[in-house]
């Protein structure tokens, strides 16, 4: 008896441990609405919700409100923007109130849900750029990554894998990992 608690007890421990993610940036919104669709029909997808992400350019704080740039990329299952050079394009979200810019600054990496509001256009250098505007509803600023060379190799682990020449490695019979002279 005292091990099915002490099981219900580990299990309830580990719950707590679920992701600080919320579940709005979570899962997808419904309809899956691309960036290029909005920049091509703004007034059909007007008050649209949305969730993007993406790296940030640039942050910047009005009377009442902060609009923050960000690079559009692909997301992963559970809302955080890929790596990478391939992207849709750019879109400004909308928050309500302050936020620091030497918090949200570029090369961090954001997702927001939202609404469409329309589009904005403004220069990117000189080439006039058409963007999406989002009013957020969440936004989550998701922590730095480390540098690729300090990731690990194997992003995890397999419990079921069954290496009969670790810990040498096939073909070298030589203690792993091999540090030459």
């Amino acid at each position: 008896m005292r091990t099915h608690v002490l099981w219900i007890v580990a299990a309830t421990l580990l719950g707590g441990c679920a992701s600080v993610v919320p579940q709005a940036i979570r899962g997808a919104a419904p309809g899956d609405v691309r960036l290029a669709q909005v920049r091509e029909q703004p007034q059909q997808y007007h008050g649209t919700v949305v969730r993007w992400g993406g790296d940030i350019v640039s942050t910047r704080n009005e009377r009442d409100d902060t609009v923050i740039e960000i690079i559009a990329r692909d997301l992963n299952g559970d809302g955080r923007p890929l790596e990478g050079d391939e992207s849709p394009g750019r879109f400004l979200v909308k928050v309500r109130g302050f936020l620091d810019p030497s918090i949200y600054k570029p090369e961090r990496q954001l997702t927001v849900r939202g609404r469409i509001e329309g589009v904005v256009t403004r220069a990117i250098g000189e080439y006039r750029y058409t963007y999406p505007l989002v009013q957020a509803d969440d936004v989550y600023l998701w922590k730095p990554l480390p540098p690729a060379s300090a990731r690990p190799r194997y992003p995890y682990y397999d419990p079921f894998f069954y290496d009969p020449w670790y810990p040498w490695g096939w073909p070298y019979y030589r203690p792993w990992p091999y540090y030459p002279q």
